[in-house]
């Protein structure tokens, strides 16, 4: 196998597995978030996770393919190569995942509480909107001109009509 083939072969596996892992993120977006997001850590993991095939070459190649070749025609000893590489690389992913995690909680908490605040401050202000649309034909009555309460003086020392 040449350069170009090994190369050409790992960008073929890489848009697969894109498109493996396009299809487990709309398999697993129905599911709750805790649920959804470490099940989606571990397809990347599985797909994504290379290992050493020939450690003389540095030739690489999907540990999932490896296992199970290894597993299915019992040609080789990499099995156990491959299990290792995916316990490593599961660890790592889990561990960026937890800090992930750890930096998402507080901020998701402060969102909640605004959020909470912005519910209540807009309650507050149409509970204020509904007291002043029915205090509004009382303040019409009051201002009615036919009644004998004096009008309220215009701004700017405008004309004042007698009343009759």
């Amino acid at each position: 196998m040449t350069e170009n083939d090994y190369t050409l072969a790992w960008g073929l596996y890489a848009l697969a597995a894109l498109g493996c892992l396009l299809v487990g993120f709309k398999l697993t977006g129905w599911m709750w978030r805790w649920l959804r997001e470490p099940l989606r850590v571990i397809l990347a993991v599985l797909l994504l996770t290379p290992t050493v095939v020939d450690p003389v070459k540095d030739s690489f190649a999907p540990a999932i393919a490896i296992t199970a070749l290894d597993v299915a025609f019992k040609v080789g000893n990499n099995a156990w190569r491959a299990v290792s590489d995916f316990a490593m690389y599961g660890m790592i992913a889990f561990a960026l995942y937890l800090l992930f995690v750890l930096l998402r909680w507080p901020l998701e908490k402060r969102a909640r509480e605004r959020r909470e605040q912005a519910e209540a401050a807009a309650k507050r202000q149409a509970v204020e909107d509904a007291d002043v649309t029915a205090q509004a034909p009382l303040s019409a009555e009051r201002r009615d001109r036919y009644r004998n309460d004096p009008p309220a003086a215009p701004a700017g020392g405008g004309r004042v009509e007698p009343r009759l």
